[in-house]
């Protein structure tokens, strides 16, 4: 029992720098694997909603695909999902063009 004690007391100690260290490389790597990424697709998205024009082919976040019909100055679109039917939604609902979609499952594997 007593060699027990005495080991436990000679436990080396840890540098006081290491948990700074490890913490700020664990901030870094959370910034650049998650927050950085989505922070750029999110200003992607926002620039394509801003430059939508009459034609574009595009895909909502409900996966509804369509075609742009009108732009109304309120901040709504009226697209077209198939002749002659059409759906007034938010310019906020869009995800993404539909041609960028196609041109991601197109593209051949390295």
């Amino acid at each position: 029992m007593y060699t027990l004690l005495i080991l436990l007391q000679a436990a080396p100690q840890q540098n006081p720098l290491l948990m700074p260290i490890l913490l700020g490389g664990m901030i870094l790597v959370f910034y650049f694997f998650m927050i950085r990424p989505q922070a750029k697709k999110a200003k992607q998205a926002k620039q394509f909603q801003e430059n939508m024009q009459k034609g574009d082919k595009i895909v909502t976040i409900a996966g509804i695909h369509g075609k742009v019909n009108k732009v109304n100055d309120d901040g709504t679109l009226m697209i077209e999902t198939s002749p002659g039917s059409y759906l007034t939604i938010e310019k906020s609902a869009i995800s993404l063009e539909w041609t960028q979609n196609i041109n991601k499952v197109a593209a051949p594997a390295k």
